[in-house]
């Protein structure tokens, strides 16, 4: 005879939710180590060029990232790209990228701070405000020529 104020359905959505809590939590502080197949594990000359094929792709993919923080591309997001490719293996990347998660989550919360939208929108007013009197007083001075001089060839 059930006495509490739960039902049986209610008692089993409550499992799973918990089931599924826990298993957050275990995809989040997943075990540090190599992510390479068994059997490449298990042959020491096997897991070593795995590891050296991994750091030369990751290195790769991170180098290419890096030419686009001044080149066209999104640089940041092919930069953790190639850190994730280094976290299959190595317990550095994974570390580095537990610690780049956290603290994007941190600052993404502080962003949704009415206090710190506030402050952006005001600086963010501000510089529009300087830029467009700057833009004025070019204009105002010098009217519609650019600073070079460029001839027809």
């Amino acid at each position: 005879m059930n006495t509490g104020s739960d039902t049986p359905g209610e008692a089993a959505m409550t499992a799973d939710r918990a089931g599924m809590d826990r298993a957050d939590q275990a995809s989040d502080e997943r075990a540090l180590g190599s992510r390479a197949p068994a059997f490449v594990r298990a042959r020491r000359a096997l897991h070593l060029s795995w590891q050296v094929g991994v750091f030369v792709v990751g290195l790769a993919v991170v180098a290419a990232g890096a030419a686009m923080l001044v080149l066209p591309g999104p640089g940041w997001v092919v930069i953790f790209g190639g850190m994730a490719i280094w976290a299959t293996e190595f317990v550095w990347a994974q570390l580095v990228l537990r610690w780049t998660k956290r603290k994007v989550t941190e600052a993404a919360q502080r962003a949704l701070d009415p206090r710190v939208r506030r402050r952006n929108i005001i600086l963010t007013a501000v510089a529009l405000v300087i830029g467009t009197a700057l833009a004025g007083i070019y204009l105002w001075k010098f009217g519609l020529v650019m600073p070079w001089k460029i001839e027809n060839q």
